[in-house]
């Protein structure tokens, strides 16, 4: 059987359009359609119960601009994945500088002090999960000062900054009622501020328009008029992001 001949999308494991294959998932109450991005690329259609395959193909022809945008996106923060060792000497990076990590005894927490990271022995074995909060607590702190000369320029109101780990994604961002926030992942501290820049336009850009519009371009154009060179650096760099993974011995 044809598979534009049956009814209902929900009848196939798969719908294949062209060279995007979207897994199906079990149909529900929802009354729209949605395609989202797994962290490893698997894609998955979302769709209404009564959803006809006819409907969904022309819904995944209609995004499939958008589709490689995040698979691209994607593929950017998830390369090799990167490993670290919570040893004397390890360098980790924190806005597009490397410092070293030095092992001292009478810290307590982790911090960075006369160009090094500097960790007590004891947290070695949980040095990952540290990080993670060393980066979260200082990155929220410099972001909040980060974000306000972008906002001032779009013309927006104060907007808040949480730092969390978004799985493959840089940022994320969408309007609500009351006041606006944005997210950025934990990771982007790693980057120069020149690229943390860029993600903060992006994200502020989606808080007018949610999706990737020629007009959401063309906010993020004029906020930041080289914004390509940007996002293409920083697909480079994603590359060589570390993302919390410990090396195993």
């Amino acid at each position: 059987m044809a598979t534009t001949a049956l009814a209902s999308i929900h009848e196939l494991p798969e719908l294949v359009v062209g060279d995007l294959a979207l897994v199906v998932a079990p149909a529900s109450e929802r009354t729209t359609i949605e395609i989202t991005v797994e962290r490893d690329a698997t894609l998955v259609l979302k769709a209404p119960h009564d959803t006809s395959v006819e409907r969904a193909t022309q819904f995944v022809n209609d995004k499939r601009q958008w589709v490689y945008r995040k698979l691209a996106e994607k593929d950017a923060l998830t390369g090799p994945p990167i490993t670290k060792q919570f040893v004397e000497g390890e360098g980790f990076a924190y806005l597009g500088r490397s410092y070293r990590l030095t092992l001292t005894e009478g810290v307590t927490e982790i911090r960075l002090e006369r160009g090094r990271f500097q960790m007590n022995p004891s947290q070695a074995g949980e040095g990952a999960a540290a990080m993670r909060r060393w980066y979260t607590t200082t990155g929220t702190q410099w972001l909040q000062r980060r974000i306000r000369p972008w906002v001032k320029r779009m013309g927006q109101d104060d907007v808040s900054v949480a730092v969390r780990d978004l799985g493959y994604r840089w940022g994320s961002a969408r309007p609500t009622e009351g006041p606006q926030s944005i997210n950025v992942h934990w990771a982007a501290l790693q980057l120069p501020p020149s690229l943390i820049d860029y993600i903060l336009v992006h994200e502020l850009a989606h808080l007018h328009e949610t999706n990737h519009t020629p007009e959401f371009w063309a906010i993020v154009a004029r906020l930041m008029p080289a914004y390509e060179t940007h996002k293409s650096v920083l697909a480079t760099f994603g590359k060589n992001i570390w993302l919390g993974s410990v090396h195993e011995r």
